[in-house]
């Protein structure tokens, strides 16, 4: 049988934003005598039940667009009127009116193809825009990740210079990093820090000498105020280091009081093994 051999889907077009089918094809899958004939005469009968949502004539332009994206459009250049496409509920108005059991048939197939392009297009719909979606943040995390890149350049160009006063300002921005926890290790500390660690609004744990010229006295009325600093005595490291809520870790090369007096360095530890190491070491301590 002749429609056997058909694929309804590629009889399926999109236009106006809606799927159509043509009456040239229609009629071949009606078995029409009189092809298009019969079609448009049994809507010309009944044009009350074929609003323009549900039937139109397709303009010049449509018609254009239709053959030069679907080369195979059943619709031949010799034909003197422009076709009539019909939208899903014209094809099943146009099977009422039809009355035969291959008008019924067929509608009925049609119908199902319908139903399945559908759901085949909702589901690529929401596929596209998932990866669209996971798209858009990937760019947003390469971007915020090159601007860190891009500033923690900047920042350690500035920690190399003589400068007193950057060198504690870029100390401080270091710390106001620290959301909910900010630990400092720096044996030789004086109220210099305590000034800073005022401004900050995580919890502090300083890891640091006894010979730190913070007194209990210091300690215990900061905290009457503040209430965010515990120091712990612990004379173990030589080497000075800022720790941003367990997670980034601070190296500098010189102690805060004295931080920009001379030509030192405060670097991001990259290598993840040295990293791990120095945060489990100091949690040990901490707990």
């Amino acid at each position: 049988m002749i429609e056997e051999k058909l694929d309804i889907k590629e009889m399926i077009y999109e236009i106006r934003g809606k799927q159509v089918m043509l009456d040239s094809d229609l009629a071949k899958l009606y078995h029409c005598k009189n092809g298009t004939k019969e079609i448009n005469q049994a809507v010309k009968n009944n044009i009350e039940k074929f609003p323009e949502r549900f039937s139109w004539i397709l303009t010049e332009e449509e018609l254009k667009n239709l053959q030069s994206k679907f080369l195979t459009t059943n619709y031949s250049n010799m034909s003197r009127s422009l076709p009539r496409v019909f939208t899903e509920h014209g094809i099943y108005m146009l099977a009422t009116i039809i009355k035969s059991s291959k008008a019924t048939e067929i509608s009925i197939r049609i119908m199902d193809t319908f139903v399945a392009m559908r759901h085949y297009i909702g589901t690529n719909e929401y596929r596209l825009l998932t990866i669209e979606s996971k798209l858009l943040e990937h760019d947003k995390e390469i971007k915020e990740l090159q601007e860190a890149f891009d500033n923690f350049n900047k920042e350690e160009d500035e920690m190399y210079l003589n400068n007193i006063w950057k060198a504690y300002s870029k100390v401080l921005d270091i710390f106001m990093k620290g959301k909910n926890e900010l630990i400092i290790i720096d044996r030789f500390t004086d109220k210099t820090f305590l000034d800073m660690a005022s401004r900050l609004k995580c919890n502090i744990i300083l890891i640091t000498s006894k010979k730190t010229k913070i007194t209990n006295l210091d300690l215990e009325k900061y905290n009457k105020t503040y209430n965010n600093l515990k120091i712990i005595y612990n004379d173990t490291y030589h080497d000075r280091y800022f720790i941003i809520d367990r997670c980034e870790v601070y190296f500098s090369g010189n102690s805060i009081n004295h931080i920009g007096e001379r030509k030192s360095t405060i670097s991001l530890m990259k290598d993840i093994k040295v990293k791990n190491a120095i945060l489990k070491d100091i949690l040990k301590i901490i707990n």
